[in-house]
């Protein structure tokens, strides 16, 4: 039989030539159109990442500025002294800052880290490279940007100057000086740059010198020229320098493009249209990717505040009349979990928590973690009366973790608020700071538990929390400490103030550096041994209960000693173990009121 007459073979054979021209033509006009696409989108994207990372650079220089600003409000607040610079400027220092200034009257006169910086003191108002920017700061009242320079430790920096002013009996406001940073170049863009080197892009970054002139200067580049290059202009807040990103893909605009493909054979058309149909789902997945991680935190896969405040915004928004149930909640002592077991714990602990909500509140509640070891939630079409049963079996149920073979239980305090119609204004700002209320509550009536938000309560709770924090701490009538009850390693944990002046120390961390964290470096060398043995002999001898007393020479950071009287307590602690509390008595007084008496 001859094929070619078989019924239909003739017009398949016919068919299959037109669609192969015809896919001969498509491919011609759809590489063309692809290459335009595929431009387009190399341009889109890197402006996208242009305005993504320069952004990035804005979160990173504001952080270096919150630094200024930190140390401004310091002096602020003690009018225009700031005793304890070292210790705030180590606290408030990173790897990108070569060092923290402070300059009275423009001229430096305190500098972290003091080594290697001896030259950094200077007077900025007749310096010639630098007076005519600081009195533009100065006169108005404006963070100014200098560099990048060279800096004689080595590398390149820029300076980071806010003017201060200090405010009088009258108001008036005076110019009290600079508080300075300078940053590490390029270490302070390396978030940012790496990132766009790592994803294939050329860059410069660029600063226009206002207010002393319109030209832009390098600050930093990947070394290449750019050729028409997406670019993003932004200011930096509060300050005068206004910024320029560029970014162009490593080997140009114009690449090979998989569309010539269609030229080899008609057979590859849909292949390719597969290819560009992925590489179309790719760049939508890509956006979804980043938005993902841009609303989601990372350790719990909840959504962080960002994702949260958005989520919940859309949900009232569209449900206008709708009622829900807003969540607030931590787990108690969490800084005592990281700081026994070790961060990772805590980690782990954070994650059983978000796992547990979503097993146990329903798939359509917006989920949450506002930070650290608060998390929140919503649940919707619910009040508080139909929720709380659910919520109570939430909070009471058991969690615990795992370390070195030891099961730990660990608890929640939970709050929680309802949001109705009739509420003036539902935003969840007013939703929130309700279910916070109720936490607060919660946290002072002993934590571990739940409670439902009620008109009759204030914002006192916060009030009388923070009271009753600091007045047990720092006010008890006497010197006091705590440290572990261990035979080797008897770790001081906490002293109040009374104590501290009683060791001739200024505060805590100078008595725990004194004593190297131990217990033992304040008794006498001599009387050490015997202080110990009879500590623990009289522990090891009681039965009902756990106090004990003993009389030694205390050590004072000047090299001096007093007698006293120790009063001590073991009790156990879930998270330290077997602890000391111990309340110290000067011998000389006592023994001298008492022969008065």
């Amino acid at each position: 039989m001859n094929l070619w007459h078989t019924k239909g073979f003739k017009w398949k054979i016919i068919l299959s030539v037109l669609v192969f021209l015809l896919g001969l033509v498509c491919s011609t006009v759809f590489s063309v159109r692809m290459h335009q696409n595929a431009l387009e989108a190399r341009r889109k994207t890197a402006q996208l990442n242009a305005t993504t990372y320069a952004n990035y650079l804005i979160e990173d220089f504001s952080r270096a500025i919150g630094v200024t600003d930190s140390l401004e409000q310091i002096l602020i607040s003690e009018d225009g002294q700031c005793k304890r610079f070292e210790t705030v400027a180590q606290n408030l220092s990173s790897s990108v800052l070569q060092s923290i200034q402070l300059a009275p009257n423009g001229v430096v006169t305190d500098i972290y880290p003091a080594a290697g910086n001896e030259d950094g003191k200077i007077d900025l108002f007749h310096d010639e490279s630098r007076s005519e920017l600081c009195r533009y700061g100065r006169d108005n009242n404006v963070i100014t940007l200098q560099g990048p320079f060279s800096l004689s430790q080595g590398g390149s920096g820029i300076a980071v100057r806010n003017p201060v002013y200090l405010a009088d009996e009258t108001g008036q406001e005076t110019f009290w000086g600079f508080t300075i940073v300078i940053l590490r170049v390029p270490e302070v863009f390396a978030r940012s740059t790496q990132a766009l080197e790592h994803f294939g892009y050329d860059y410069r970054l660029s600063k226009r010198t206002a207010p002393l002139g319109d030209e832009y200067e390098e600050v930093a580049s990947s070394g290449q020229a750019l050729t028409d290059p997406a670019s993003y202009t932004f200011p930096l807040d509060g300050t005068n320098s206004t910024w320029k990103l560029e970014v162009m893909p490593k080997g140009g605009w114009h690449q090979a493009d998989p569309a010539m493909g269609f030229f080899c054979a008609g057979s590859l058309v849909l292949l390719l249209a597969l290819i560009l149909a992925l590489a179309l789902i790719g760049m939508r997945e890509q956006k979804n990717v980043f938005r993902h991680l841009a609303t989601t935190d990372p350790l719990t896969g909840l959504l962080n505040r960002k994702g949260f405040d958005e989520a919940l915004q859309a949900y009232l928004s569209k449900h206008t009349e709708a009622h829900c149930v807003g969540v607030l909640l931590d787990i108690d002592n969490f800084k005592s979990i990281n700081d026994v077991y070790g961060h990772a714990i805590g980690d782990l602990a954070l994650r059983q928590l978000a796992e547990s909500m979503h097993a146990h509140f329903p798939t359509d509640s917006i989920l949450g973690r506002n930070g650290g070891d608060e998390f929140c939630l919503i649940l919707k079409n619910c009040t508080c009366q139909s929720a709380a049963e659910r919520i109570q079996a939430f909070t009471e149920e058991r969690r615990t973790f795992w370390y070195e073979g030891v099961e730990h239980p660990f608890t929640l305090s939970v709050g929680y608020a309802e949001l109705s119609a009739a509420d003036a204004g539902r935003t969840p700002a007013l939703l929130l700071s309700k279910a916070d209320l109720a936490l607060y509550e919660v946290k002072l009536r002993g934590k571990r538990g739940c409670l439902a938000y009620s008109e009759d309560l204030q914002l006192r709770v916060r009030t009388h929390l923070g009271f009753a924090l600091q007045d047990i701490s720092q006010h008890l009538p006497g010197a006091f400490l705590i440290y572990k009850a261990d035979r080797v390693n008897d770790e001081l944990l906490f002293a109040n103030q009374e104590m501290v002046r009683f060791a001739g120390c200024t505060d805590l961390e100078d008595l725990l550096a004194f004593t190297d964290h131990s217990f033992r470096n304040l008794i006498h060398p001599d009387e050490r041994e015997a202080v110990e043995r009879s500590i623990w002999a009289q522990q090891d001898a009681q039965q009902d209960g756990t106090n004990d007393y003993v009389s030694f020479r205390l050590v004072k950071k000047d090299g001096t000693y007093r007698s006293v009287l120790d009063h001590g307590r073991l009790i156990h602690n879930r998270y330290y173990g077997d602890i000391f509390y111990v309340l110290f008595m000067d011998s000389d007084f006592i023994r001298e009121r008492y022969q008065k008496q």
